[in-house]
């Protein structure tokens, strides 16, 4: 596209233009792909986000000037912008992996000279489209390529076969609950944590599940370790009064290429065939969800009394989600796993 000459358009315009990109990248997006549609050069978002910055929506009128002294210039914010939404604050020196808003403002007094408070760095993020969220972590002991291919081309083959044989495509997932987990915030006054009484024992309770992106899900509770022969018997329940074949994903865990689950797909006559995910990709897997459900947003927020408490609060969590295929179906509409959507 052709870069667009500002000083040809009237003012008017031009400051129409102005409000509107600054408008969308407070919304979210990129600076460099709102000013790219708008036909200006990469230079000119960044300094009407430092105009905005300096003077509010008034300082992006094409006809004013002036206005009180800007800190941050267009070429600093831009700076800005690409190292928070792209860099790591360990490749800073920092020893830590999530931005702070004094670490930013660390940063840029390191490389400006300039001070900005905790509140400051907070509004230039704002104005940036930047948002304090919680990240997803991912071992770095995972393969990309293994992950690309993955999703590009390994995952695709199942799902044409699986079409073709009229099979049905099913996460599996294992999980533990302790007694003592806990999650989720309330409210209390000002300088005085609140208590939650529950049990100072623990606990543990294991749990296996299986979904698929028509919102279906079947699971089982365990009150002993989960093994072979654990898992064995899951098979067989989800296998139960299933006339289609069934393509179950999971981890590489070493009890998924056990002898006995090995066994245990062979005597099910080609019916069932087990595919494995790439090494660390947890967030690859829908099934996650099941256990961020229960365990976040059920179980984590009860005060647990007793093991039979659990039992019983992890059994109603699960059927309760039994009656929700559209929150399971939601498992599947991750950034991670759209794929399998």
């Amino acid at each position: 596209m052709k870069e667009m000459d500002g000083r040809k358009l009237r003012h008017d315009v031009l400051t129409e233009l102005r409000k509107r990109a600054v408008a969308r990248v407070q919304s979210g997006e990129s600076p460099e792909v709102v000013v790219k549609t708008l036909g200006f050069t990469r230079a000119c978002i960044y300094n009407w986000l430092a105009k905005y910055r300096a003077g509010g929506w008034d300082a992006l009128d094409a006809k004013k000037r002036g206005g009180r002294p800007r800190k941050l210039q267009g070429d600093m914010i831009q700076w800005v912008y690409r190292t928070v939404a792209g860099k790591d604050p360990r490749q800073y020196h920092f020893p830590f992996a999530l931005w702070t808003r004094n670490a930013i403002g660390a940063l840029i007094y390191k490389r400006y000279g300039i001070r900005l408070s905790a509140n400051s760095v907070v509004r230039l993020l704002a104005q940036l489209g930047i948002t304090a969220q919680k990240p997803l972590w991912k071992a770095y002991q995972q393969d990309p390529e293994r992950v690309r291919k993955w999703v590009q081309e390994e995952y695709p083959a199942i799902e044409k076969e699986a079409r073709q044989l009229k099979a049905e495509i099913w996460f599996a997932d294992e999980s533990g609950l302790r007694s003592d987990y806990h999650a989720g915030t309330t409210w209390g006054v000002k300088g005085q944590t609140p208590i939650v009484r529950s049990t100072g024992a623990r606990y543990r309770l294991n749990m296996i599940s299986a979904v698929n992106r028509r919102g279906r899900m079947r699971f089982m509770l365990e009150k002993q370790g989960l093994n072979a022969e654990v898992v064995c018997r899951f098979l067989d329940r989800l296998m139960a009064g299933s006339k289609a074949p069934v393509f179950l994903i999971w981890d590489g865990h070493p009890m998924h290429k056990s002898k006995k689950v090995t066994e245990k797909v062979a005597s099910y006559g080609g019916m069932l065939r087990l595919y494995l995910l790439p090494s660390y990709s947890p967030e690859l897997n829908p099934g996650e969800g099941v256990w961020r459900e229960v365990k976040a947003h059920r179980l984590g927020r009860a005060g647990i009394f007793s093991f039979a408490d659990m039992q019983s609060r992890a059994l109603g969590a699960l059927r309760s989600l039994l009656k929700r295929p559209d929150v399971i179906c939601g498992f599947f509409h991750t950034p991670s796993t759209l794929y399998a959507s």
